[in-house]
Parts: C-alpha cells; structure tokens; sequence
C-alpha cells in the first residue's frame, strides 16, 4: 500500500481521485492548496504527489520544484485542465512523472499512478545502493598501499560469483570488506547477512546456519529456515569461519557444491542461491595441519585471498582514520562536533593497536565522550605500550603469577593517572575511563586510599 497525496483546490476533483486510488488499495491524504500541501510533505512521507497545476494559491510547478528540491525519489504527476505543450515540456524539464490533462478516464490515472510508483521504487532503491557503496567504501580510509590494494581486489571480485576468504587480526575491519563486495555484486539488492561463528555453541550455529524442522530437537516448536534460506539471492557474510567444528564443515562443504540446504531434522532439501564470503583471523592453513579444518574445505573457500593488515603495518593511514572516525562518533552519538589536536594524532599514530580500527574507535569515543576540553588532546587517551602486545613476551618470565602481574599493572596505572591529574580523582577517574565510584574501590582495594 502506497501513501499518496492529492493536491487540488477543487473539492469534488480531490473526492473523484481519492475514491479512485483507495479502491485500488493505496492510502489517501488530500492537499486544497499549495501551502496546505507543503505543510503536509513536512509532516509526513508520501511515495506520490498527485497535483492540479492552477490553484489559488499557487501553481502545481511551485509544488513540484519544492518537492523534487526536498525528496527527488518522490514522482510527482502534474494534472490541468488547461494543456499546452510549453506547460507540459516545462513539468518534465522540472522533474514531473508524468502529464496529464483534464478531464481523463479513471483508468488513465490508475495505469500513471502505477507507473510512477514503480518508478519512485527504483529511484529509491538506487539511492539506497548507492548510499551502501559509498557507505562501506568510504569506510576504507586511507591511501597507503596496503588500502589501495584492498580497493583493487573489491573492484575486481565483487562483480563475480568467485569465493572470498578475507583474513586479517580482530577488529581490522573484515566484515566491512564484506559489506562493500557485496554492495558492488549484481547481488546488492539482495540481502546482506552476517553471523560470528565463533559466538554460538556448535548445535545453535547449526541451526542458524540451516534452520530446522518442528520437533526436531527440545524447544523446537516450530520450523525455522535458516540464514542460508534468508539469503537466498544475496550475500552469506561466515566470520570467523576457523572455529566450525568438523563435523559442521562436512555440512558447510555440501552445501557449497550443491547450493542445497537440508534443515536439521528434514529429509528433504531446500534450493538456494547465495554467495558466501568467509573471514579468519586464523592461519587456516596451520588449522589444516593441525586437523583442526578439512582441507577440501580449505581450497573451496581459498579461492581468492583477500588480506587486512594489521593497523601498526599501515601507521600513516592513521591522521585519515581519526578525522573520519571523528565524525562517524559525532553522528552515531549525536554530539557536536569536536576538533583533535595534532599532538593527540601523533600519540594515537605512536601506538601499537592490538585491536586495529576497532580499538581505535572505541579510544576516539570515549575521548569524545569524557574529554571536557574543547580540543581533544593527547591526555585524553590512556595507551598501552606503543609496541604490539606480543613485542615485550620475550622479556617475560615463562612462570608468572598472573593475578600479581596483573595487580601491580593496574596500580601503576592508576598512579599514573593520579599523578597526571595532580591527585584529583575525579580527574583521574576521566582519564582511566572509569566512574568516580569505580577508581574509589579499586584504590581502598589497592591500599592507595588517603
């Protein structure tokens, strides 16, 4: 059902096309006027504007710029009763559907009606592919060689059908690869479904990747189809798609070769076509030495290697991924704006990043969150070693009381943080991340309390 507006200063005009459209299902709001109708578009969402082009207050080419200028993906049919080729070439240039003259045939208006509704639909949904594209690629910020190679691997296999494992650490933006392959794919106005392998028990991943049937295991009330049925003509995003069991990869590998998914507890087999895209932050082939993953399956999903390096190998992307992640914070929080200081950049860049782009945005969030000044500034991130966590294992003694090495770290810290606050504890509780009630139990628990 489609919500459209009628525009008309005639009474019986509106009346006539209202019960027209309504028969055939669509839900009506009607205008008397240009300003009543511009009204009407600020306070709801129309799929059409149907408008008389000579009313009292205005002319339908007013109403039609005012709405082509606020939503274009919104048709507009321009009706009068007093036709003339310039009028009607002007509507058109101005970006009206369609023409029509007065009096017509209620079967005229139904078939433009139809028309335009088909065509506002796919105005929408290339707007909305395109918002996609632009949205993953976009979030590939950066113009070092490691990036630029990812672009160029995006473009080349999103257009085809191949098989993708898409490898990198934790939190270095894989499922975001994903995103953008698919959006470039034919299969972008499919859906797009993503599920963490690693996060569910291997009985539940198995009904969630296949579904199943009613009764086919305690809680089972009634069938389900799985994520490969939901995707069916898009996209399969598997993320850490290393931690199957084998008996789930035996599973997984016959449904590659026969686009067929058996429901737990079904006999029978349901058609499906999707493409699936396979992320790792394992060595899959050291999982296959070990046993730990079928070989077969290995080479299947190893078609074409796409690689994430880890943030520290890409340093000089850094200055890029904080400015745009500035302003990603600043929408997803809804907070104004706020400026980074150069000196804050360069401690971020100095830093090791165990957890890539993600670590990276959660610093910058809670920065913006905490930071009281109007700049952010290089006190406003507590690091860690700029080194990779892994660097400094060497120096570390095989036989360690991890719960003291733990403790004295967090006292250090909080030391640190006390002492760059000058003793003030709200302060230091800011710069530790912590509310003030936190930092009060953990310094009576560390016997740092005065």
């Amino acid at each position: 059902m489609a919500r459209l507006l009628i525009v008309d200063d005639e009474p019986n005009m509106r009346r006539i096309l209202s019960v027209i459209l309504r028969d055939a299902g669509h839900s009506v709001a009607e205008a008397a006027g240009v300003r009543e109708a511009e009204r009407a578009l600020k306070a709801d969402v129309y799929d059409l504007v149907i408008t008389d082009q000579k009313m009292g207050d205005g002319e339908g080419l007013d109403l039609l710029k005012s709405v082509v200028a606020s939503d274009p993906s919104v048709p507009v049919i321009m009706m009068t009763a007093f036709a003339s080729v310039d009028l009607a070439v002007r509507a058109m240039r101005q970006g009206a559907f369609d023409f029509i003259t007065k009096p017509f045939q209620p079967e005229v208006i139904s078939a433009a009606v139809v028309r335009a509704l088909e065509h506002g639909g796919l105005l929408r949904e290339n707007l909305r592919l395109k918002e996609e594209i632009g949205d993953a690629e976009s979030q590939l910020v950066g113009g070092s060689a490691a990036i630029k190679t990812v672009r160029e691997q995006i473009a080349k296999v999103a257009p085809t059908s191949v098989t993708i494992l898409i490898t990198g650490e934790t939190g270095t933006g894989k499922e975001l690869i994903a995103r953008a392959i698919h959006a470039r794919s034919p299969r972008a106005r499919g859906p797009f479904i993503a599920v963490n392998c690693a996060s569910l028990q291997e009985s539940l991943l198995e009904s969630e990747l296949f579904g199943h049937e009613k009764g086919a295991f305690t809680g089972a009330d009634k069938a389900r189809r799985g994520l490969f049925e939901a995707a069916d003509g898009g996209t399969l995003f598997l993320d850490e798609a290393g931690e199957m069991s084998l008996a789930l990869q035996a599973k997984l590998l016959r449904v590659l070769m026969d686009q067929q998914v058996t429901r737990v507890g079904a006999t029978a087999s349901n058609k499906v076509d999707v493409r699936v895209l396979f992320a790792t932050h394992r060595d899959l082939k050291q999982r296959v030495a070990e046993g730990l993953f079928r070989e077969d399956l290995f080479y299947r999903v190893n078609v074409v290697p796409i690689h994430i390096a880890a943030l520290r190998e890409h340093r000089d992307d850094i200055p890029a991924l904080v400015n745009h992640l500035m302003t990603a914070v600043a929408r997803d929080l809804k907070l104004p704006p706020r400026k980074i200081s150069d000196a804050a950049v360069a401690k971020l860049q100095g830093y090791g990043f165990p957890g890539n782009v993600r670590e990276l945005r959660n610093l910058i969030e809670r920065a913006y969150v905490l930071s009281s000044g109007v700049e952010i500034g290089p006190e406003d991130f507590l690091l860690g070693n700029s080194a990779p966590a892994t660097g400094n294992l060497a120096s570390v003694p095989h036989r360690v009381d991890l719960r003291q090495t733990l403790g004295d770290f967090e006292i250090a810290l909080i030391k640190r943080a006390l002492a760059d606050a000058s003793g003030v504890q709200a302060e230091a509780a800011r710069l530790l991340g912590l509310s003030r009630s936190d930092l009060a139990y953990k310094l009576k628990k560390f016997g740092l309390a005065e």
